[in-house]
């Protein structure tokens, strides 16, 4: 095989070089776009869009658009906030919380999207950024019901005898101040990263078995057929991966939120 490839002009994988894309506007300022950004921008002007025209008019006999806004806000709302929060607590903190899901979503379900072909999640940037207000958030939380008695609560375990505090308490400190924003920014960066490498890796070997091996009579590129399949079976697990990544991310603040307020652990 690698002879084929010799012969066919080299085949082209993807690289890491994708995630880090030259300045298409105002390079050299603190306001330059590359592709990423600008995918981010696009992401979210289209939610406010979205969400405007969805609940601008709201009728008692709803149309489709509005059966589809209510389905998704409602979902949100009641099996994530709700049901983990409670009535009152998800209340006060759906909006940050619906906010995250379909921000996420939206940013996670353009890496198929043709033209776009890259997640807005894909970079570490922004999982860091939505991974820090999600730690800032049930510190806040649990300060802001409890007081100190948060801290009490979330480092010292009840019924422990005293001396095993100076091994469990370092640990609650690292488990839940340290490792669940990097927890929360690393499964959402990592999926979205290897997605796009597969996706990429699928069609560019799509391009290369059909169009270069087969257009110049090499039965070796019948295998792009498989490839083509693989990648249209894979798109969809895409799809499946980029709700699923939102649902997480946005569950787990609602988590930690819930154990933050939690009167005892």
């Amino acid at each position: 095989m690698p002879s084929i490839f010799a012969e066919s002009g080299g085949f082209e994988p993807p690289k890491i070089d994708d995630f880090f894309p030259a300045a298409l506007l105002f390079k050299g300022t603190p306001f330059e776009l590359n592709r990423i950004m600008l995918i981010r921008l696009l992401v979210v002007v289209l939610l406010v869009l979205w969400l405007w025209l969805g609940t601008r008019r709201m009728k008692v006999i709803p149309g489709r658009g509005q059966v589809l806004t209510e389905f998704l806000l409602g979902f949100v709302r009641k099996n994530i906030a709700i049901d983990t929060l409670g009535e009152r607590d998800g209340k006060r903190f759906m909006p940050v919380i619906m906010t995250m899901f379909f921000l996420v979503l939206g940013m996670n379900i353009t890496s198929i999207i043709p033209g776009l072909q890259m997640a807005g999640t894909a970079v570490i940037g922004l999982p860091i950024v939505l991974a820090l207000i999600a730690w800032v958030l049930f510190i806040y939380a649990g300060f802001r019901k409890l007081g100190w008695t948060y801290l009490k609560n979330a480092l010292f375990l009840p019924g422990v005898p005293w001396f095993l505090y100076f091994l469990l308490t370092p640990l609650e400190i690292l488990s839940t101040f340290i490792v669940r924003p990097i927890t929360l920014t690393l499964r959402l960066l990592m999926n979205m990263v290897s997605g796009h490498l597969l996706l990429t890796l699928v069609f560019s070997a799509t391009q290369f078995f059909l169009f270069t091996l087969l257009a110049s009579g090499n039965l070796f590129g019948l295998i792009g057929v498989g490839t083509v399949a693989f990648g249209i079976v894979y798109l969809a697990f895409e799809i499946f991966i980029a709700a699923l990544q939102a649902y997480v991310f946005a569950f787990l603040t609602a988590i930690y939120i819930q154990l933050a307020v939690a009167e005892e652990h």
